[in-house]
């Protein structure tokens, strides 16, 4: 099997770690591998598969003789994909700099890989709450139109980075010891007010549009359009911070243009790649974030009518949004290119 050079941008973080773990696991062909960071993790030895690495400070030039770029996020990705790809490798870019540009690809493999024959040199990698709705969306929609969604999110801390991750173990604990409680990262660590998250919720992630919805609320609608190739779907949501480490919940509404039975969407779902059918209500058994953090599948549940219109659907989804939210997504559509010889 042909082997490729590989680059990670941003290494040192989450998704960068997350990259390493299933490069090993699903034993990716790399030959040489090049782990890059900022200036301010540039030095640092990465042990990985009984070799040490030294992650390097992201230069423009940093990307001659690579294949296949994959970026962990951050807005680093407008300066160096489009760098990536002038010295001829394909950039895999998990940030949400390019997601809208009509000449990117939004990708997620198992519902439009057709999308990756339209690229030129930089694909995008979906929001990871849009992402776990579209693996559930896909095979439903396979049955029968969709006339609209309605989404609410209860989404991990770890979407906020290690520093929220942190702040919740520490607010936590301040509780159970009776100790004042610092808030000082969510709904953003750039935000002029911040609010506990330990035994709260908070209905704000990113930053308030001039129409009332956050930012990430917007992705969730405009990249569903844009995956989904129907610009015009009905598409509406919540996102909700949650004091969960790890994998976001989310709760679906869909009305369809015709009746879709509980019976053909659980069977539909359950074949559907990448999705995994978790529903059985006489047993208790419904997807939560204390089982799918780790686990690749997106697990759909909860499965009813919706009797308050005609032809509708209730839905529970729950999906690693650092796995199949982020890195395994970026790693499976560097996968469905080599295996469809789309990478020299």
């Amino acid at each position: 099997m042909k082997k490729y050079n590989v680059a990670i941008m941003g290494a040192t973080g989450a998704v960068g770690q997350e990259f390493l773990n299933l490069i090993e696991e699903r034993k990716f062909p790399f030959a040489e591998l090049r782990l890059l960071a900022s200036s301010r993790s540039a030095g640092k030895k990465i042990a990985f598969m009984g070799k040490e690495y030294t992650v390097e400070e992201t230069r423009e030039d940093s990307f001659e003789g690579i294949d296949i770029a994959l970026f962990a996020g951050g807005g680093a990705s407008k300066t160096f994909a489009p760098a990536a790809v002038k010295a001829g490798a394909v950039a895999i870019d998990n940030s949400s700099t390019f997601r809208m540009d009509k000449d990117v690809p939004l990708v997620v493999p198992e519902v439009n890989p057709e999308a990756l024959k339209e690229h030129k040199g930089i694909i995008a990698n979906p929001n990871c709450s849009t992402i776990i709705m579209v693996m559930a969306l896909k095979p439903l929609r396979n049955l029968a139109l969709i006339k609209r969604v309605v989404v609410s999110t209860y989404q991990a801390v770890s979407g906020g980075g290690k520093e929220a991750m942190a702040e919740l173990e520490e607010q936590v604990e301040a509780i159970v010891a009776k100790k004042p409680v610092k808030a000082e990262i969510l709904p953003g660590a750039s935000l002029k007010k911040h609010y506990q998250i330990a035994f709260n919720l908070i209905p704000q992630i990113d930053i308030f549009k001039e129409n009332l919805y956050t930012k990430e609320e917007m992705k969730m609608i405009d990249e569903t359009r844009k995956i989904l190739s129907e610009p015009d779907l009905r598409v509406t949501a919540t996102t909700v911070r949650v004091p969960v480490y790890r994998s976001h919940a989310e709760s679906v509404n869909i009305e369809f243009a015709e009746a879709v039975s509980v019976e053909a969407a659980r069977k539909a779902i359950a074949a559907f790649p990448g999705a995994a059918l978790n529903d059985d209500p006489d047993e208790q058994a419904y997807p939560m974030p204390l089982f799918t953090s780790g686990k690749d599948d997106v697990e759909v549940g909860r499965i009813r009518l919706d009797e308050s219109v005609e032809h509708g659907l209730n839905l529970w989804v729950c999906g690693d949004q650092i796995r199949k939210g982020a890195a395994l997504n970026a790693l499976q559509i560097a996968e469905y290119m080599i295996e469809h010889e789309m990478i020299g």
